[in-house]
């Protein structure tokens, strides 16, 4: 992993930061879009497992995520976003490493998280995060093209990440 980068702060969010995650994600071109009231919820009422990254006090990044009421011993990551200036810089890394230590994650045993086929960023993203940990990485059917309605959505795979090693 790169040598983290000192001017990039990561806290957990406030429903105040809802609007900064979703101008993110727009511009970002890429990320699936929610309503901006989406952001603000999850900055509130998940606001112990989302995260903003800011450098000198504006945001560049986030991670959206929430502890699985299905699977108890995971966390699952709904979007990370990085926006355009702060890219290659190591903050998604860093920004997940962060999700699994905070105290709402940290007795978490997997994170998990859906990406589509052709996001490989993405994917590179969550290899490197499974090699740090020393966890395994499972791929499994998620959510076919046919959940998504007018055809515009590529499928996601299911992506399960452990048992983490912190």
């Amino acid at each position: 992993m790169r040598t983290p980068d000192p001017s990039v702060a990561i806290r957990t969010t406030r429903p105040e930061d809802g609007a900064a995650l979703w101008t993110i994600v727009r511009e970002s071109g890429v990320l699936d879009e929610n309503s901006c009231y989406a952001y603000i919820l999850l900055c509130d009422q998940f606001r112990d497992t989302t995260l903003i990254a800011e450098i000198g006090g504006e945001p560049v990044g986030f991670t959206t995520a929430f502890r699985s009421p299905l699977r108890p011993d995971a966390v699952f990551l709904w979007q990370v976003g990085v926006n355009e200036a702060a890219r290659g810089r190591g903050v998604a890394g860093r920004l997940l490493d962060r999700l699994v230590r905070l105290p709402a994650a940290s007795d978490a045993s997997y994170l998990e998280t859906t990406i589509s086929p052709s996001n490989t960023a993405s994917r590179r993203l969550f290899e490197s995060f499974a090699r740090r940990h020393g966890a395994d990485l499972e791929e499994s059917p998620g959510y076919g093209e046919g959940f998504f309605p007018g055809g515009g959505h590529e499928a996601e795979h299911h992506f399960r990440i452990g048992p983490l090693k912190r």
